[in-house]
């Protein structure tokens, strides 16, 4: 494998590593209805303001998010829409092996 592939190879692994946790993956698909700053996410869900601004911050350094400042508010929005394709991806993947399962589990 050549240096060129290597890095690439590296680059994706990035990407789903900034992905790889359940509320980055939250904070994607609520930013998929619209630019949200940290007090709107943080009204819904369990965490505080610095946890949310941390995981969007893997996030913008991933390429996945994007900010724009508004008077004192940081807004974030896709910087990607694309990635909801891929997690619509990853929902099919998780459907077909629930229903492998069942079949398994119907069969014995």
């Amino acid at each position: 494998m050549n240096q060129e592939v290597q890095l690439l190879l590296k680059s994706k692994a990035e990407i789903f590593k900034a992905l790889a946790h359940p509320t980055r993956l939250w904070i994607v698909e609520q930013l998929r209805e619209g630019d949200r700053c940290v007090c709107e996410l943080v009204e819904n869900i369990d965490f505080d303001f610095s946890t949310i601004s941390k995981h969007l911050s893997v996030l913008k350094n991933a390429g996945i998010v994007d900010s724009n400042k508004v008077g004192k508010k940081i807004f974030y929005s896709l910087k990607v829409p694309c990635i909801m394709k891929f997690i619509g991806c990853v929902e099919q993947v998780i459907k077909i092996n629930a229903e492998e399962q069942s079949r398994i589990i119907h069969f014995e």
